[in-house]
């Protein structure tokens, strides 16, 4: 299977001298199109950090980060910024949805950011998480479960090929959970998406592919 994500022996680290810590050590994945995987661990473990690294957001301290046939780590703050826009997707723990804009106008948000590149129709795709109803009720009009699936959508508009998903049921009771990560797991294996979730949440790992637990930094299989 060719890796859409590839990590090798990353290690991140902050601080200098005596004050130094690891927020990475030596972390190695690889991750396919449609595998969805989680990250399992507690606070301060390095989840957020995994995440910044395979997203771009942060350049590992040593070793290598590949999203797809790009080197991140290489890769000047313009070419990681444009690989971002085209073939990442990023859904957050609060939705992070803009407070005056519709449904249906969060999920075009991205599209204006990577002009020309292949895209969904939004609102085809709030159809397909459930939302098409809703599509002109703003953040305030929507239940948390809701929001999170505009935020999904929103994620999915310009057609990724790594999604990374921070805590995404942390704001969600268990049933809500459970269709949030159902609906991530669908998405990933029908359009070949690989989806790399870091959660707290034990309750649903049933859906993933694989499961890692992260402690100090190492990342292991669980």
């Amino acid at each position: 299977m060719t890796s859409t994500l590839t990590l090798t022996s990353v290690t991140l680290t902050h601080g200098d001298g005596e004050e130094t810590v690891t927020a990475l050590d030596a972390v190695d994945l690889r991750l396919g199109a449609g595998e969805f995987v989680a990250v399992v661990g507690p606070s301060g473990s390095g989840k957020s950090s995994l995440l910044a690294v395979a997203g771009g957001l942060t350049v590992p301290t040593s070793g290598g980060v590949q999203v797809g046939d790009t080197d991140l780590v290489a890769a000047t703050p313009r070419q990681r910024d444009a690989v971002r826009r085209q073939r990442i997707g990023f859904v957050f723990q609060s939705s992070n949805l803009v407070p005056a804009l519709t449904a249906v106008d969060q999920v075009r948000l991205p599209l204006t950011f990577a002009s020309g590149m292949d895209r969904r129709n939004p609102l085809e795709l709030l159809a397909e998480v459930g939302m098409e109803h809703k599509a002109r009720r703003r953040p305030h009009e929507l239940s948390g479960g809701e929001r999170q699936r505009v935020g999904v959508a929103r994620a999915l508009v310009n057609r990724p090929a790594l999604l990374l998903v921070d805590e995404p049921t942390g704001a969600l009771d268990r049933q809500r959970s459970q269709e949030i990560v159902g609906l991530l797991a669908r998405e990933a294996r029908e359009h070949d998406v690989a989806t790399l979730m870091v959660t707290h949440d034990h309750e649903v790992l049933h859906h993933c592919d694989r499961v890692y637990e992260m402690v100090d930094g190492r990342l292991t299989r669980a």
